[in-house]
């Protein structure tokens, strides 16, 4: 039977990437560490292991039977298919972690149904944690040998009572907004480089209040905005314009979220005028 084409993801569809989730910790947790791991540089020099590759493989050989009629997109072997309904994968979002034996590492997996994330898992067994979903269902977390919870994020209401994360300082050049964001972190109670999906689950988790990257592709960002905002949170790009599509992100527990882009957003990037316009 086909999978449901509605804007709404289905239970079966969280239970789709809650198996997902399971066969690639399976996958993770059995390289990690290992003597024998194999790691190799991507054109932009960025670190690919053998486990990023067979974690991607294994989740859209399980799809192409699951939601055969879906689109898969992952960060190693890029698109296949076209559909409404396209599955979006980082099979381990935190690949320099992962292969120094920092723990903090995650497979990330979301549906997009129109170019909207509905639904997110972020899976991260190293630290006994995972994180998920859906549209109109609220958030959840479990943490290893305790039951599932629902997550808030926090009631902070200034920024000087906020914990911040981010991921570095060195990406906020390209914007010229290195100034502005060390300029936050000494406004701000207490800043953190948690970095990767670890800062928005703990957005989520009202843990910390505000979180932002400069530079983000699709698949860090897909399966983190549903559970930010599930969870009552706020999910943008640094211009301020829902989504995942902008290359970067801003998230908050929504009542700082109009602070946070004062402090470190980038203006709206004009439209192109119509050629058909008078």
């Amino acid at each position: 039977m086909s999978a449901d084409t509605g804007l709404t993801p289905t239970a079966d569809d969280l239970a789709i990437a809650l198996e997902l989730a399971d066969l690639a910790d399976g996958i993770t947790t059995s390289r990690y560490r290992a003597a024998d791991l194999v790691v190799t540089s991507k054109p932009d020099l960025s670190p690919v292991s053998d486990a990023d590759q067979a974690v991607e493989r294994a989740i859209g050989d399980r799809l192409a039977e699951a939601r055969p009629d879906d689109a898969f997109f992952g960060e190693e072997f890029g698109a296949q298919g076209h559909s409404r309904r396209t599955w979006v994968v980082d099979p381990i979002d935190g690949t320099k972690n992962y292969v120094r034996g920092v723990p903090v590492w995650a497979t990330l997996i979301a549906l997009l149904i129109d170019d909207e994330p509905v639904l997110g898992v972020v899976s991260a067994p190293a630290l006994g944690q995972r994180w998920w979903a859906r549209r109109g269902q609220g958030a959840y977390a479990h943490s290893a040998g305790q039951q599932p919870r629902r997550i808030r994020v926090s009631e902070v209401g200034d920024l000087v009572d906020a914990s911040l994360s981010y991921a570095s300082i060195d990406g906020w050049q390209a914007h010229d907004r290195v100034e502005e964001m060390i300029a936050l972190t000494r406004r701000v109670w207490r800043s953190r480089a948690y970095g990767d999906f670890w800062s928005y689950m703990l957005v989520a988790e009202g843990a910390v209040d505000v979180a932002a990257e400069p530079e983000l592709s699709l698949w860090d960002m897909a399966a983190l905005a549903p559970i930010v905002t599930e969870a009552g949170g706020s999910f943008t790009g640094l211009d301020g314009v829902p989504g995942v599509q902008q290359g970067h992100a801003a998230a908050s527990n929504g009542r700082l979220h109009a602070a946070l882009l004062d402090a470190v957003g980038i203006p709206v990037r004009p439209q192109p005028a119509s050629s058909s316009a008078s």
